[in-house]
């Protein structure tokens, strides 16, 4: 018997959430927030597109509250350190993610941590929570750092190669150690490219609207089917070995296959798929999009490059870092770059939610059943909370700059009850890569190199991040 069932979704037809969508807007009982609310294809193209300008200009016109239309429906933006605040922990309870315009992630992840809301989602993350305790992360560090090494061992001076694309193969090969006890280089891993279908499978979520509602053969959902099919395959597989086989690990498969509530109840083998495709998506994608961000702005910032490198020498003095300095980020300069990569590109670039009840922010009332958002991605580039802040700075998060940041600033991992679960284990992972590299190579970025950004649903480079070699 399952341990709690997710409620049921109103629609699953994309077309019938759309007419659904249409009568909750006419239905509503209180006016919507000023802002953008004509149909308009060119207005949803580029919040498709390119979100950020569209959202801080509107910002700068109505405030941290206001109304865009994207597509068909009105879309409530709250932005600012008070709005995050308001929708992750004050009144995180009047806001639900199911029935959010992320809802099609459900496609591809199932009922997992990231598409259900409580009380199932409590449940869910206390069963989970102890494959995250501080110790069970810090004994991760041996594995990364072997992973790390192998993905480097053909890396040699004036070589190209894709900084995000590697990362996201050896991010998913730790994934997999670190998730399913698997070896990555064993016959049930190397049965499926995993990093490929991802890729496949995520890019349904950077179509367009209007593409998101065709079914049928070679559309983005048929990709996107075709992808989820084999990675069950491999994850249904692997299920079935250990309960046949009864062998368990340190990995948070064999925690979900031994886990039981209060009445002994077990999870079924779907509620097990979901939650480690979930995992296995957040904790390898987030990873990706963050290193070749990171090194990409240390290519343009080689001054904060040479702080990191001074620290390592003077902290390390040319040996590796322990697990400890890694997990509980001791390297101040490594972190502060962390941080403000994670400020200026954090991954979760927007937190969709739908309104239970009618409410009012700001003097402005928002009706029940809206969609409304926040987005970290733009609450991190409002001026008046970030000096400058298309400006790489990692001095903005000093423990004296960091101390003096409004609650609800900075939010790269949710915030409240959704806080990210894997969110140390993510930071640890990229201290871990960072110092490898650093410690023997600089990465320059090729000449010409402009970048785009895309969102599907995490923000990652558009066109990959090419890099060349060099020797330190």
């Amino acid at each position: 018997m399952a341990v709690l069932e997710p409620p049921p979704l109103r629609h699953r037809n994309p077309f019938r959430i759309l007419l659904q969508d249409l009568a909750d807007e006419r239905a509503a009982g209180v006016a919507y927030p000023p802002g953008e609310t004509s149909f308009s294809l060119t207005r949803t193209k580029r919040f498709n597109d390119e979100p950020l300008p569209l959202l801080l200009e509107c910002y700068q016109r109505y405030g941290p509250i206001y109304t865009i239309r994207i597509l068909h429906s009105n879309v409530v933006v709250m932005l600012g350190p008070a709005a995050n605040h308001y929708i992750t922990v004050s009144h995180a309870s009047n806001f639900i993610w199911r029935e959010s315009h992320f809802r099609d992630l459900m496609l591809l992840l199932g009922d997992g941590l990231l598409t259900t809301d409580d009380p199932y989602h409590r449940r869910s993350r206390l069963i989970m929570l102890p494959a995250f305790h501080r110790e069970r992360i810090a004994a991760a560090v041996d594995t990364i750092a072997r992973e790390t090494e192998l993905a480097l061992a053909d890396w040699t001076p004036d070589k190209r190669i894709d900084i995000y694309v590697w990362t996201r193969r050896l991010a998913l090969r730790v994934a997999m150690r670190a998730l399913f006890g698997l070896d990555p280089d064993g016959q049930t891993a190397r049965s499926i490219d995993a990093a490929t279908l991802f890729e496949q499978a995520l890019a349904f979520y950077a179509a367009g609207y209007q593409h998101r509602f065709i079914r049928g053969p070679r559309t983005p959902w048929a990709r996107l089917q075709h992808a989820s099919r084999e990675l069950d395959r491999m994850i249904y597989s692997e299920i079935a070995e250990r309960r046949r086989s009864g062998r368990r690990g340190e990995d948070i498969l064999s925690l979900l296959l031994d886990a039981e509530d209060e009445d002994s109840q077990r999870l079924a083998d779907q509620q097990i798929r979901d939650e480690m495709m979930t995992l296995l998506f957040a904790g390898h994608d987030t990873t990706t999009s963050t290193v070749a961000f990171m090194f990409y702005e240390l290519a343009r910032h080689p001054e904060v490059a040479a702080r990191i490198i001074a620290e390592q020498k003077e902290l390390l003095s040319g040996g590796e870092p322990s697990a400890e300095q890694l997990a509980n980020g001791e390297l101040a300069q490594l972190e502060m770059t962390l941080e403000e990569t994670l400020r200026k590109y954090p991954p979760a670039w927007i937190g969709p939610r739908k309104s239970l009840q009618a409410f009012e922010f700001e003097g402005h009332t928002v009706p029940a059943n809206a969609y409304v958002n926040y987005s970290s991605w733009a609450s991190h580039h409002l001026p008046d909370v970030f000096e400058e802040p298309a400006e790489f700075r990692p001095e903005r998060f000093t423990p004296e700059a960091k101390a003096a940041l409004a609650k609800g600033a900075y939010i790269p991992f949710g915030g409240g009850s959704r806080t990210c679960i894997g969110m140390r284990f993510g930071q640890l992972e990229i201290r871990t890569i960072a110092t490898a590299i650093l410690s023997r190579f600089t990465l320059e970025l090729n000449h010409g190199f402009e970048l785009q950004i895309r969102q599907m649903p995490t923000i990652s480079p558009k066109q990959g991040m090419p890099m060349i070699v060099r020797a330190r």
